[in-house]
């Protein structure tokens, strides 16, 4: 099971009380205050890890605790300060306050580690409150308790390129030939049933891009309907969207129809999915009524159009090199 959003509770530790102590020795009978403070409590940080797939471990485990601190001792000992715990997630996670539903945290980048609870303050000892006026003072002061919150935390997927299309439009297989990916592919729908992300490699140019193989979406995906919302929110983040289109017409389809409806579902989803650029792979050239609707859907397509076949490579090079091309693009442009 892929868990991409899971519900969780997080707190940081307790600081440790301070210490009401006197220093009492043989040849000292009216020792002064020696109580020391107490120690701050642990932190909880979350960090991005490539190298964590999605959020099972939180799914099983939703409430994490930072250590408490050490409460303060007599001889002016300080109490330890509380161990921090680092919280490791996938890249791209976003983490979403379930009150409020506002975002208070994510992790973007490998190895990066962000602060998301403090640790409280640990109380005050005795010795501090000693002054000329007041030798013996008897005022100590409590840890205070550590941040903590409830928390929705939901994976969307960074890639460069997000390869959707309908249930079965060759979207895996073309992932499995083109990257290090090697998704799951069947001839049945919804084969894919997490997103998987693969790396594209370009040796002559010293460039690599990444390509996230979308679940198939179906009409109504954006009202929820089949794989739905669990699935739309992983293309928020890719600079550029791949739309893969069966051009065999499977099923008495039409390529041109079955465009407009992902177009529009993605549309109704975010409005901001249709400013990004879209390419358009035509698959399945190798069959026998791929040519002929080729025809047509050139006409009516508006966005560049590469056709292509999983079967026979053919259109390959010609599309790895449009989608280099236009990443680099936005990079630019996001730089």
């Amino acid at each position: 099971m892929f868990y991409d959003e899971v519900k969780v509770s997080f707190s940081a530790g307790k600081g440790g009380d301070g210490c009401f102590s006197f220093r009492r020795a043989k040849y000292e009978p009216k020792g002064g205050p020696d109580g020391g403070n107490g120690g701050r409590g642990g932190d909880v940080f979350i960090i991005g890890d490539e190298n964590v797939a999605d959020l099972t471990t939180f799914h099983f485990k939703p409430g994490w605790k930072a250590r408490n601190g050490e409460p303060g001792r007599g001889s002016n000992q300080y109490g330890a300060q509380g161990e921090a715990i680092e919280l490791k997630l996938p890249v791209g996670t976003v983490v979403f306050d379930r009150e409020t539903d506002r975002v208070v945290a994510e992790v973007t980048e490998h190895g990066e580690r962000v602060l998301l609870l403090e640790g409280g303050e640990g109380g005050k000892g005795n010795t501090v409150f000693k002054s000329s006026t007041n030798q013996a003072p008897r005022e100590f002061t409590l840890g205070k308790s550590g941040a903590s919150g409830d928390y929705r935390l939901v994976i969307k997927t960074i890639a460069d390129v997000g390869l959707i299309g309908f249930p079965n439009a060759g979207k895996s297989t073309l992932l499995n030939m083109v990257t290090n990916a090697h998704p799951r592919t069947a001839a049945y729908p919804f084969t894919t049933l997490f997103p998987t992300v693969g790396v594209l490699e370009f040796p002559d140019d010293y460039e690599r891009i990444t390509v996230a193989d979308i679940p198939g979406l179906v009409e109504g995906a954006s009202a929820n309907r089949g794989l739905g919302h669990r699935f739309l929110k992983h293309i928020e983040r890719c600079k550029v969207l791949l739309v893969m289109v069966d051009m065999e017409g499977t099923d008495d389809r039409e390529p041109i129809a079955d465009l407009r409806v992902l177009q529009n579902e993605l549309t109704l989803y975010k409005a901001s999915l249709s400013r990004k650029p879209v390419l358009v792979a035509a698959n399945k050239m190798d069959e026998p009524k791929a040519l002929e609707n080729l025809k047509v859907f050139k006409k009516k397509c508006k966005h560049p159009l590469y056709p292509i076949s999983c079967v026979s490579d053919e259109g390959f090079d010609d599309l790895k090199s449009a989608l280099l091309e236009t990443v680099l693009k936005v990079r630019a442009k996001e730089s």
